[in-house]
């Protein structure tokens, strides 16, 4: 009937899909006292006015008037609790014991040069700014058309356009993010890490700003050529089109040459991430991803977990993990900054929770960050990376970016071979240059959306799996997928614009 996560927890949510009617009987002699709909809290005892309301063992807020026992606990009667105070966290106090080594899981990807590992085969059209959106994005469906068929081991072609590049301070501190974001996507693991690039001319983000020496589109610090096409250098749209493909004919034969070859699991490096999240998010989807981190850790993979606001109300259950003082220090100071970037636009972390995070069951950011940061598994904390900065270590990583789904995807994908995507209210979401899996948090959406859902964690509120199952089913299905399984939103095409985040001035 409900859900109860921690023996300490004074409230519990409702498991069944038409909820829980008022007068029904519930475990521990317990009544509904109204109609609670299906993920939201039941009332597990009385509250005082000022009460704490707790939740997976933490207090999620308090109470604001006198509840009964059986009463609906919904936003409106919860009083948000403080952020924990960064000034006052246990630094690497509890330090997980390392996992024992788990060998013997490969999968079949593509290795580059630089010795990255491509999970994903595909010609990728980088650009240096929006206005060259439309041309590049129409020279991609003439390349998929025309010339794709004619290279069956090439798995796309993507134009990596974005919303970036000009009428922005360019050489504002906050542009140093979208820029290292952008270069770091534009050399890609699954684009061999030598795209093609085109630029308009004019815009403010130059190919030689955008790239660097130790970047193969530069030949002794001068573009090249035969990677850079400028189209204001061109006479018309056609010719435009015409070089794009030119150029692109010649970069399919050499992408079709690849083979995949068998790699260590380990070669993996794993975004995970949460959207449309719900009260079920926190019990089954996310804690499942926790598991499969714990197997990629073992693997000795990298896993990166994300979105700043959807950890701040946790953190000092994460500091106390970090595997060095110095760690938690890094933790604490990107919490810092984005207290410090809310703040200037007058706003907090409350703004984070969305009217569909509320209707299913998530009372306020507290409650939602606690569900959240499950996704971690129980790993110690390996390494901190800032906003844009590419993750390059092993282990559990915190990589720090918003919350907002797209914007965190493309932060992410700036590291990150492979995507996992948990979900409780649903998202069609994808991203073009790397495979997502999305994951379910109740089995009614995973049936309702089966043609969307890869892996579905509600079986955990039922009782038909445990966390450590899915988890378990969660990594065999990214060793599929990265070998080539395409998930549901490859299947239909599905792929999310890229959204840098971009904390510096419009001009």
């Amino acid at each position: 009937m409900y859900i109860r996560v921690n023996p300490r927890d004074n409230v519990a949510i409702i498991v069944h899909p038409d909820g829980a009617a008022a007068g029904v009987s519930m475990p521990g002699g317990i009544t509904a006292r109204e109609h609670i709909p299906q993920s939201h809290k039941v009332a597990l005892q009385d509250f005082e006015i000022g009460a704490q309301i707790i939740r997976y063992g933490q207090a999620i807020g308090y109470a604001n008037r006198a509840i009964p026992a059986g009463s609906w606990i919904r936003e409106d009667l919860i009083e948000m609790p403080l952020p924990p105070a960064l000034d006052q966290l246990s630094l690497s106090t509890a330090v997980p014991e390392p996992l024992p080594p788990l060998t013997g899981y490969t999968f079949q990807g593509y290795r580059n040069p630089d010795g990255s590992v491509g999970t994903r085969n595909i010609l990728g059209i980088a650009t240096t700014v929006q206005c060259v959106a439309p041309t590049v994005e129409y020279a991609a469906r003439r390349i998929k058309a025309e010339l794709l068929p004619r290279f069956p081991n090439v798995d796309d072609v993507v134009a990596v356009t974005h919303s970036y590049g000009c009428g922005v301070a360019i050489n504002a501190p906050g542009a140093a993010v979208p820029i290292s974001t952008l270069r770091h996507i534009s050399l890609h693991a699954n684009m061999a890490g030598q795209p093609m690039v085109v630029s308009l001319g004019c815009e403010k983000m130059q190919p030689k700003l955008l790239f660097s020496n130790d970047f193969p589109v530069l030949e002794d610090g001068v573009l090249s050529a035969g990677n850079v096409i400028r189209l204001q250098d061109q006479r018309g749209f056609g010719e435009m089109i015409s070089l794009i493909m030119e150029a692109a004919e010649k970069r399919l034969a050499i992408l079709d040459k690849r083979r995949r070859e068998t790699c260590p699991a380990s070669d993996l490096i794993v975004g995970m991430q949460c959207g449309g999240s719900d009260a079920f998010s926190g019990v089954t989807c996310n804690p499942a991803v926790g598991a499969a981190a714990d197997l990629l850790v073992r693997a000795g993979a990298t896993v990166m977990f994300s979105e700043v606001t959807e950890v701040r109300d946790a953190i000092h259950l994460l500091t106390p993990r970090a595997e060095t003082p110095d760690v938690a220090r890094a933790l604490i100071r990107e919490m810092q900054w984005y207290d410090d970037y809310l703040a200037m636009g007058r706003a907090d972390r409350s703004a984070n929770t969305t009217p569909g995070n509320k209707r299913g069951g998530l009372a306020n950011i507290v409650e939602k960050a606690l569900g959240s940061v499950a996704k971690a598994g129980s790993s110690a904390i390996h390494a901190v990376a800032s906003h844009g900065e590419k993750v390059t270590a092993k282990g559990l990583i915190f990589a720090a970016t918003p919350a907002s789904d797209f914007i965190c995807g493309t932060q992410q994908l700036a590291s990150m071979n492979l995507h996992i995507f948990t979900t409780g209210e649903g998202t069609p979401y994808g991203l073009a240059l790397v495979p997502v899996i999305k994951v379910s948090s109740r089995t009614a959406l995973a049936e309702k959306w089966h043609d969307l859902i890869d892996v579905d964690a509600g079986r955990i509120a039922t009782g038909h799996a445990t966390v450590e199952e899915v988890g378990m089913d969660l990594f065999k299905c990214m060793l599929d997928v990265a070998s080539g399984k395409k998930t549901w939103a490859e299947h239909w095409g599905l792929a999310n614009a890229l959204s840098p985040f971009n904390p510096g001035p419009v001009t």
